[in-house]
């Protein structure tokens, strides 16, 4: 998507450690213009897949996943990083994931309630590093026995073994802006 490039070049930055922050247009602020042509393009990357349910962590990759479910007019399911005591252990399929960005461990949760066996998900994300996050939504998938669409992220940073780490194990990973490199001087290069 050359408009979503378009955008990180002019709007991201590059932040030590190689973080690259798009809070502007992607994370912190949405632009929804944006958002709704990100969706539009998943759904057109992932059309007939019989998809039945749209899987995502919260809290960043829900506003896309929202869109995408809308789109194929499925429910959206999104994995809780700390489950409520509500939701109760018994009842949840879960996965511990290490974030890139924020440090730590959490472990994230759905209800085997909303993720069943008969359905064909598709995992939607905002950003791919490491990819423990989507690594941590197949886990969920696969715990379930349900069949795996894929993994839809908006941006990968392909530098990082991630996206090649899924793409290994079989999992089809479309990234809307795959980032290459990023520059000495703060410039990303894209695939």
């Amino acid at each position: 998507m050359e408009l979503l490039e378009e955008r990180i070049r002019q709007q991201g930055r590059v932040l030590p450690g190689g973080v690259v922050q798009v809070d502007a247009f992607l994370n912190h602020q949405i632009d929804p213009i944006l958002a709704d042509a990100i969706a539009e393009e998943f759904v057109r990357r992932f059309q007939g897949e019989r998809i039945s349910k749209v899987l995502t962590i919260e809290t960043s990759g829900i506003a896309f996943a929202i869109l995408v479910a809308l789109r194929l007019k499925v429910p959206l399911l999104f994995a809780k990083k700390r489950p409520g005591s509500n939701q109760g252990g018994a009842k949840q399929y879960t996965a511990s994931v290490r974030s890139f960005t924020k440090g730590g461990v959490n472990t994230i949760g759905v209800s085997r309630d909303y993720l069943l066996r008969q359905d064909r998900v598709l995992v939607i994300d905002d950003f791919m590093a490491m990819g423990e996050a989507a690594e941590g939504l197949c886990s969920l998938v696969r715990q379930a026995g349900a069949a795996l669409a894929g993994v839809g992220v908006v941006i990968e940073k392909a530098f990082q073994p991630g996206g090649d780490r899924l793409r290994a194990q079989g999992i089809r990973v479309e990234a809307l802006a795959r980032i290459l490199e990023i520059g000495a001087d703060g410039a990303i290069r894209f695939d």
